[in-house]
């Protein structure tokens, strides 16, 4: 890192730091084994997607693309856009769900949720993203 960017970006504490990889740690997880599922094609992927109005067949390639996003997120380097490219696909399972009626606190908002554990993580442990998105007291 230059000094200049060094200078430009605020620290980030120990605690806040290991906050953030919990925060990530748990979205890793939870991500990783909702790709394990979906990679595996079992029954309950299979009846979901057929719910939500989606091919079961392509249950595998969203299973493909998760874990890629989660990959990209979980290596400090490609952190950002892993969850720039996490976020998208969030956004797209949200509409699905508002397509099809689902209920508004489990599930339309279940991305939002996710949402916020992927950028309140990397917020958290991240100065780059610190410094792209400062809060400050007015």
């Amino acid at each position: 890192m230059s000094s200049i960017e060094t200078a430009a970006s605020p620290e980030v504490g120990r605690t806040a730091y290991w906050t953030g990889w919990v925060l990530s740690g748990l979205l890793i997880a939870f991500l990783l084994f909702d790709a394990g599922l979906k990679l595996l094609q079992l029954d309950v992927v299979n009846e979901t997607m057929t719910q939500l109005g989606w091919p079961v067949e392509y249950s595998r390639m969203l299973g493909v693309i998760t874990l890629i996003c989660v990959v990209l997120y979980a290596y400090p380097r490609t952190a950002v856009l892993g969850a720039i490219l996490m976020t998208a696909y969030l956004g797209g399972a949200m509409a699905t769900h508002v397509r099809v009626g689902s209920p508004l606190f489990s599930h339309v908002l279940f991305s939002v949720y996710l949402g916020l554990f992927l950028w309140g993580g990397l917020y958290l442990r991240d100065p780059r993203v610190r410094a792209l998105i400062p809060w400050r007291a007015v």
